[in-house]
C-alpha cells in the first residue's frame, strides 16, 4: 500500500441514471477531502460500488465487481452502497472483501465512516438506517463525461406499485429546492457542458418534500420553467416521467422551448387495463395513448420511448397480445423491455397465476424484436431532415457517435475537433449497425454553435 500516494478512490456504477449522479457527488465528496480518482481495475486505497435493485443478478454483480477490486489491490477497501446495499445489507457485508455497507441515509456521509476504517477478514462493517428514516434530500449531478451531465431533481417514490422495491430501498418523495436545482444547473453550465439530463426516481412527482414537509410547494412545471431560463445550456431532456404526471402544460412548455429537447420516455408497464390494476400503476391504457398523442400533436418529430413488463402474474397469453397490439399500434420511437422477476417484500411476489421463465424470456424476445421495428421506423421518418447533433468523445473503429434532439443516433467518421460539439447535418442513411450517417456534402457547410 505504501506505493499508493496519495489517497486514492476507484468508483463503479450499476443501474440508473440517478445512481451516476450520486456516484459522481459522492466523488466530489473524496476529491475534495484529497483523494485521487483511479479507474476501477487500478490499485486504490478506496473501491466503491453503488449498487442497484432493478436487476435480476444484483447479488450475481455485486460480488463479480468485490472480485475486481480485491484483484486490484487486495489491501484496498470496499465500500458498497446504493439501492441493493439498503435492502441486503446482510447478505452483502457477508461477501468476501466488503469492509462497509452504507445504507440510503449514510452513503453521502462515507467520508466519516471511512476515517476509521480498516481491512478486515471478519464481515463487514454496516450502517444502514431503517428506510423511512431517509426523508432529507441531497442534490447531486454527474460530469462523467464533456457531453452530458445527469441532473438529479427528486428522489424516493410514494407509489405502491406492486412489483417495485424502490420506495423500500429509496425512502420516500423529496425533492431538492428550485434554487439549488438551479445553482446545480449553472454549475454544469460553466463546465462546457451541452446537455443535461433530469434524473430522479419519479421526477413529475418534483415539488413534494421540497422544504422537509409532504405539501408541493412546486411542481414539475415550475421546476422546468425555470431550468428553460438556464443560460449556457443547449440541452434539457427530461429522463423517466409517471404518464398520469405528465401534464398537457409540461407538454406544450418542452415543445415552445429552446432548451428542452423533443425527447420523452413513459413507463406503460403493460397495455392491459386489468394488470394495471393488479400492479397499482395510476393510470389505465386510454390516459396513456391520450399522453402520446398529444405529445405527436404538438411534436410530431418528437422521439417517445416506453417501459413495459412482460410476464406479471396473471399476463396470459391474450393479455399480453393486448400490451403487444397496443403499443403496436402507438406512434412511439422504441421500448425497454423488462422481464418481471419477483422481489422479496412486495405484493406482486405473493400473486398466483405465476408465468412460466421460458414464456416470459419469449414474450420479451417479440417485444424487442417490436421495438426494433419502432425505432427503425422512426428512424425512417428522419432521414433527409438536418438537425443538430452534438458530438461524444468516444473514437470506436475510427468513428464517432452522437445524438440529435429527438434522440436518433449518428455516426461519422472520428474528428477529435468535433467532440462536444454541435453540428447541423442532414440526416443520410440507416446504417448496418441501426446508427444514422449524415450527409458528407454537409461536412464543407457545418454550422458550429
Amino acid at each position: 500500500m505504501e506505493h499508493l500516494t496519495p489517497k486514492t478512490a476507484a468508483f463503479h456504477t450499476l443501474g440508473c441514471k440517478l445512481n451516476f449522479a450520486e456516484t459522481s457527488t459522492i466523488a466530489r465528496q473524496l476529491t475534495g477531502a484529497g483523494y485521487e480518482k483511479v479507474s476501477f481495475d487500478e490499485p486504490a486505497h478506496v473501491y466503491v460500488i453503488n449498487t442497484c435493485s432493478v436487476t435480476e443478478n444484483a447479488d450475481r454483480e455485486c460480488k463479480f465487481h468485490v472480485k475486481r477490486a480485491m484483484k486490484a489491490n487486495p489491501d484496498g477497501l470496499v465500500v458498497i452502497l446504493g439501492c441493493y446495499a439498503q435492502l441486503k445489507p446482510e447478505e452483502i457485508s457477508a461477501i468476501e472483501g466488503v469492509d462497509l455497507v452504507l445504507g440510503a441515509k449514510e452513503k453521502f456521509n462515507i467520508l466519516s465512516y471511512l476515517e476509521d476504517l480498516q481491512k478486515s477478514d471478519e464481515h463487514g462493517i454496516i450502517h444502514s438506517c431503517e428506510v423511512d428514516q431517509a426523508d432529507f434530500f441531497i442534490g447531486s449531478y454527474s460530469i462523467g463525461d464533456r457531453t452530458r451531465a445527469f441532473l438529479k431533481v427528486q428522489d424516493g417514490c410514494d407509489y405502491k406499485c406492486t412489483y417495485c422495491t424502490i420506495p423500500l430501498a429509496r425512502g420516500i418523495s423529496r425533492s431538492d429546492t428550485i434554487e439549488n436545482v438551479v445553482k446545480n444547473a449553472t454549475e454544469i453550465a460553466s463546465r462546457g457542458i451541452r446537455e443535461i439530463v433530469l434524473t430522479g426516481v419519479n421526477i413529475g412527482d418534483y415539488g413534494k418534500g421540497e422544504f422537509g414537509n409532504k405539501k408541493h410547494e412546486h411542481t414539475f412545471l415550475d421546476l422546468i420553467s425555470e431550468l428553460d431560463q438556464v443560460e449556457g445550456i443547449e440541452r434539457i431532456r427530461i429522463s423517466s416521467i409517471e404518464p398520469n404526471l405528465l401534464k398537457d402544460e409540461s407538454i406544450d412548455l418542452v415543445a415552445k422551448s429552446k432548451r428542452f429537447v423533443p425527447h420523452f420516455h413513459i413507463p406503460l408497464q403493460s397495455g392491459s387495463d386489468d394488470l394495471l390494476k393488479k400492479m397499482k400503476r395510476r393510470y389505465m391504457s386510454g390516459l396513456y395513448y391520450n399522453r402520446v398523442n398529444k405529445i405527436r400533436e404538438v411534436m410530431p418529430d418528437a422521439c417517445i420511448g416506453v417501459d413495459v413488463i412482460v410476464g406479471f402474474p396473471g399476463e396470459t397469453e391474450e393479455k399480453f397480445l393486448e400490451t403487444y397490439q397496443f403499443l403496436n399500434e402507438l406512434p412511439i420511437s422504441y421500448l425497454h423491455v423488462f422481464t418481471y422477476s419477483e422481489r422479496e417484500n412486495t405484493e406482486a411476489a405473493e400473486m398466483a397465476d405465476v408465468i412460466p421463465i421460458p414464456e416470459r424470456k419469449r414474450r420479451n424476445k417479440m417485444l424487442r424484436i417490436l421495438s426494433e421495428k419502432k425505432k427503425m421506423a422512426f428512424y425512417e421518418t428522419q432521414l433527409g431532415k438536418t438537425l443538430p447533433v452534438l458530438w461524444e468523445h468516444e473514437n470506436k473503429n475510427g468513428n464517432m457517435f452522437g445524438f440529435t434532439e429527438n434522440y436518433v443516433r449518428v455516426q461519422k467518421p472520428f474528428d477529435e475537433i468535433s467532440i462536444n460539439q454541435i453540428e447541423l447535418l442532414k440526416l443520410s442513411k440507416i446504417e448496418s449497425d441501426g446508427t444514422v450517417s449524415v450527409h458528407a456534402a454537409f461536412e464543407d457547410f457545418l454550422n458550429k454553435v
